[in-house]
This record gives C-alpha cells, structure tokens and sequence, in this order.
C-alpha cells in the first residue's frame, strides 16, 4: 500500500456517511497542499476494494449513496446480529436515566432524595447504574440513618462526553403565559 491509499483508507475508515472520490480528493488536497488528482483517489479506492475483497477480511468497501463506506460483509451478519442485541440489553431503561439525571444534577444526592424527586423506588435503578460505573458512592449522609451519598463518576462524563458538570445543560426557563381566552380589553 502507498501513502495516498493509506489516506484515502483512513477517511473512508472515519466517515459515518458515503464519501465520495471529491471529497477524499478536496480533503487530500488542503492536507498535501498539493493538487491530487482524481484518477490517483480512484485508483486508490479501487485497490483497497480489491484488497478487502480478500476472504482474510471480514469487511469491504462499497460504493453505496454516491459515495464509499466501510460494510461487514454477510458471512458475519449473525455474530454481529448477536451483539447488537447483547448491547441493547445494556442499555438504559427509561427510569435509569431519570435516576441518572437527578444524580448528575443534584448530586451528591440520597436514595431517598432521588425517589422523593421521582416519586418511585429507585433501588433497581441505583443498583443497575452502579453496575454500569455511571454512578458512585460518595460516602455516606449525617443524617439520621446515615444514608448513602451518591454522584456521578468518571465514566459518566466519558459517556456523555463532558468534562466538568458545568458541561450539562441548563434547563432553561419553561415559565409560559397563562392560558387567556378572548382578546385582552384595553378599557
């Protein structure tokens, strides 16, 4: 493989969506700064499509929506079918993540602090986020009982792409008119 090809497998690696022939030419030819013509993008895209139509490889490049995208091929649909539903198991249910929210928002919070926001149990949800490292505990509360403390944890902010809970949005003030019928009367 040379240089060129190596580029143009790599954006076509990192694309979420088809890229086509110009935009892996326009790209490569601000990065060079250098003209790259399009018959050599071609050229590379055609020998990687070769090379992955290799049986040592489980996936290919194919030309679909004007442009090329990396694909699986279809002798491996059921594995990957399989782990696709494995981590949709591991997803969170809704009441999760209106746990999750409250503890990012109030924390550091108590069980029962959360369940009197939410209204429910929270215990399942507490123990399934701890499971998942989004939450931790803090320590534990000087009140009566000595309840835990709960807060987010490091995981949490590399899972929502954050670096300081400043970085959570605000919500934003949801104060509306009241409701009026009829025209207001200037009299």
């Amino acid at each position: 493989m040379d240089f060129l090809t190596n580029h143009v497998e790599a954006l076509i690696f990192c694309s979420h969506q088809p890229i086509g022939i110009g935009e892996i030419r326009s790209t490569l030819t601000e990065m060079f700064d250098a003209e790259v013509p399009e018959e050599d993008v071609a050229g590379a895209v055609k020998k990687l499509q070769e090379k992955y139509a290799s049986d040592e490889y489980s996936f290919e490049i194919v030309h679909v929506g004007g442009g090329y995208l990396f694909y699986t091929k279809p002798a491996y649909q059921a594995s990957i079918g399989i782990l696709l539903k494995q981590q949709s198991k591991r997803r969170l249910s809704n009441s999760a993540l209106e746990t999750l929210s409250i503890i990012a928002y109030k924390q550091p919070v108590t069980k029962s602090e959360v369940e009197k926001i939410r209204g429910v149990n929270c215990d399942y949800s507490i123990q399934k986020l701890l499971e998942k490292e989004l939450i931790e505990i803090r320590g534990k509360s000087d009140t009566v009982g000595r309840p835990l403390i709960y807060g987010t944890s490091k995981k949490f902010m590399e899972y929502f792409g954050i670096n300081d809970l400043k970085d959570l949005p605000v919500p934003k003030d949801f104060a509306q008119e009241e409701n009026k019928i009829g025209e207001e009367n200037d009299s």
